[in-house]
């Protein structure tokens, strides 16, 4: 296969050219077609030299029923390489974005979810996204709340996660027992959960025997935080809509790695950058698999990458519309992140 500088002006414009129209119809790409819409002021004999060379350079195939050609994975990846580094949106998918992070927000991973299901409407592809993981994340609130007969635990991190759990006071707690415990708990804010639960496990050896219950469940709760990171995905009815891009065997292999967290998640992991990627088809292995493309962008608090948005879509994909949206996403998530860690 050619590298992708030695595309000449007319051949660039004539992939270019079936990308876009194939992207838009579906349908195998003609030198009729190629003519009228590329303008290059040639005839169809010498378009269809150039579609010929194209395909014996890997970048186009030639489906058996049809003159026309189709982009391969290195067709799309040339495309990708040469769009602008920051495409436009039109006014409506602008307004839908600003109108989404218009509200307040007190939760990230709410926001996330949200987002996860905009990036799916703006597109008409599935969103995806990885949150935060909470165990380097600070406990901004660790409170003690009497309730009577019981009380309440509640921690707080700094992007938003909120535990709580109610616990049965111990009858013979005195009000000063109470105060004590919770004057202990409330010392670990400003740690991480990680850090929490190895200073809970140091309490543990400390505290009387009263304590010992509540030091446990307390352990048990900050344990939540540490959760494995999870991903998110919404609108993946839109990829059913897209049952003519693929056969019906990729379509189940893509669903069925949609419901395997863990096995998205390392997808997700290995796709990952410092700005907006894009992974089509054979490029990665499980991508080839399902003969689709994913468009990601980390999302960050000030320099620190917090988690990963995107979408996933046919190799035919309309790569301009889902690299903008899922870069404008990302960056309003990126201010929001900022703002709750301020």
């Amino acid at each position: 296969m050619a590298d992708r500088g030695e595309l000449g002006q007319r051949k660039a414009a004539v992939l270019h050219t079936i990308v876009e129209e194939y992207v838009r119809t579906g349908e195998p790409v003609g030198s009729e077609t190629i003519a009228e819409r590329a303008s290059l002021g040639v005839s169809s004999a010498t378009i269809r030299n150039e579609m010929a060379a194209l395909e014996e350079l890997g970048f186009l195939s030639h489906p058996h029923t049809s003159a026309g050609r189709i982009p391969t994975d290195a067709g799309y990846r040339h495309y990708v390489d040469t769009l602008p580094a920051r495409g436009r949106l039109k006014d409506v998918q602008r307004r839908a974005i600003a109108s989404h992070f218009a509200e307040a927000i007190l939760d990230l991973e709410e926001v996330l979810k949200g987002s996860v299901m905009l990036l799916s409407r703006l597109t008409q592809y599935a969103g995806v996204a990885v949150p935060p993981g909470a165990a380097e994340e600070q406990l901004v609130r660790l409170e003690l709340i009497d309730m009577g007969p019981t009380m309440m635990v509640l921690a707080v991190g700094q992007h938003g996660r909120v535990d709580k759990q109610i616990l049965d006071r111990p009858e013979h707690w005195s009000a000063e027992a109470f105060h004590g415990a919770a004057r202990k708990l409330r010392g670990l804010q400003g740690k991480t959960y990680s850090d929490s639960q190895a200073k809970l496990l140091e309490l543990a050896a400390t505290v009387s025997a009263d304590l010992l219950l509540l030091v446990a469940d307390v352990l048990r709760l900050a344990t939540r935080g540490d959760h494995a990171t999870h991903v998110m995905v919404g609108g993946v009815a839109n990829l059913a809509d897209e049952a003519q891009t693929w056969r019906r065997e990729t379509l189940r292999r893509l669903f069925e790695t949609l419901e395997r967290e863990q096995e998205m998640l390392q997808v997700l992991h290995d796709v990952a950058a410092d700005d907006v990627s894009v992974t089509i088809g054979a490029e990665h292995p499980t991508t080839g698999g399902w003969e689709a493309s994913i468009v990601t962008a980390p999302f960050r608090a000030g320099d620190v990458n917090l988690g990963t948005i995107g979408i996933v879509g046919p190799t035919r994909m309309d790569y301009l519309l889902a690299m903008a949206s899922v870069r404008a996403v990302a960056e309003r998530l990126s201010e929001a992140a900022t703002e709750l860690d301020q």
